[in-house]
């Protein structure tokens, strides 16, 4: 997220030319049982081979399965390699789903990472916290973590950092945005469209990405509950709509839960704001947050990491990798951790409340009625699970 100052500038200069879509939306048949593939996983992260590169305190994807192997191979029961898809460049998308065995699982959380090419920060914070719920799961919630979202960007990326290249990268393969790629709330609508256009763009269709798609899969298989979209930098806890200045039904719902996580984060915690209302000229169109909330009624954050650095500071001006990523990341990482551990200790005490709860009395929760121009077909039922204890019918 840059300063409200470099977006007005940046934006004057109208929407880029994207390439073609490779489809128009995601197929019927696509949305189907994810393979587990524990021994495909293994064989593949032993061919990774890490290199040394100039930034110490980050990982390249070589690294991160160099971290991650080892967790898989001591616990293939509790920490299960899941490929999502395959990138533009026919890169696997692997994300991890990380369970306890012995209570019946009624909360399911989402958390990926490294959407967007440049924010590395995201995939730190991804696989700290996979460590940590890995040595000790949340009782009831079954957490799904994908620590690389976009491998063709970060390939890029490190390609860069190794030649010394200064480029300022965002997309994919095709230098598509993929967080301008999913299908709730398309339509730009406020009259700012016409005033900075560049900020109001999507792609041509949407899920017309391979890693779009692969994301779009996951949440149409699985039915998270909550899902956590880690993004860089800004220091807020946004929640939907972002593509709509109305407010969201399940607001309420949306403060109380950024309120468990600001309680995780300790000092210099995040707000927690409707990313549809960061700014008066702002709006979000075609992002992974309205989709999720809308099309598959998760209550879905899009979580800025780090406060950052102006791209006016000095430190800045040779490399644009530094604007997201903090030369020394630990304290963010530890803080940021600490975050999705409370929100995912918050959803196992919800999960493990609700067995006590008689079989056949449970209430279903409203999936958002999808509004006209979103772009996306309505839900075909409601929301998986019982509401959650104190939740309001209706947000005020």
């Amino acid at each position: 997220m840059l300063p409200l100052f470099l977006l007005l500038a940046a934006a004057v200069a109208g929407p880029p030319d994207l390439p073609p879509p490779a489809s128009g939306s995601l197929p019927a048949d696509a949305v189907r049982p994810l393979p587990v593939e524990v021994s495909a996983y293994i064989r593949w992260a032993r061919k990774q081979l890490p290199v040394p590169h100039p930034e110490a305190a980050y990982r390249f994807e070589a690294d991160v399965h160099a971290t991650l192997l080892p967790l898989v191979e001591a616990m293939p029961q509790r920490v299960t390699p899941v490929r999502l898809g395959r990138s533009v460049e026919n890169r696997p998308i692997w994300g991890f789903r990380v369970r306890e065995h012995r209570t019946p699982v009624t909360r399911k959380l989402l958390v990926f990472a490294n959407i967007h090419a440049l924010e590395w920060i995201t995939t730190e914070v991804a696989v700290g916290f996979l460590q940590e719920i890995a040595a000790h799961p949340p009782p009831g919630v079954e957490v799904v973590v994908v620590p690389v979202l976009n491998p063709d960007g970060r390939a890029k990326v490190e390609q860069d950092l190794l030649s010394g290249r200064n480029v300022y990268r965002r997309g994919n393969q095709r230098n598509v945005d993929l967080n301008r790629d999913f299908t709730v709330n398309r339509e730009a609508r406020a009259v700012w469209r016409h005033v900075i256009p560049r900020r109001y763009v999507t792609t041509a269709a949407p899920l017309s990405q391979p890693e779009s798609q692969s994301l779009e899969r996951l949440a149409a298989q699985e039915g998270f509950d909550v899902a956590v979209s880690l993004h860089a930098y800004g220091g807020w806890l946004f929640h939907p709509w972002a593509g709509d200045w109305e407010r969201p039904e399940d607001r309420a719902t949306f403060e109380r839960l950024g309120r468990e996580i600001q309680r995780g984060q300790g000092g210099r915690a995040y707000n927690v704001k409707q990313l549809g209302r960061w700014a008066f000229f702002f709006r979000g169109h075609g992002m992974e947050l309205d989709h999720l909330y809308g099309q598959h009624g998760t209550l879905a954050f899009l979580w800025e990491l780090t406060r950052g650095r102006s791209p006016l500071a000095p430190a800045t001006w040779k490399t644009d990798f530094r604007i997201y990523n903090p030369p020394d990341p630990v304290r963010a990482i530890r803080r940021d951790v600490g975050g999705l551990r409370a929100l995912a200790s918050s959803l196992s005490w919800e999960a493990r409340s609700l067995l006590a709860v008689p079989p056949g009395q449970e209430a279903r929760r409203r999936v958002p009625a999808p509004r006209p121009g979103n772009g996306g077909p309505a839900p075909e039922a409601p929301r998986r699970g019982p509401p959650r204890p104190n939740e309001a019918t209706r947000p005020g």
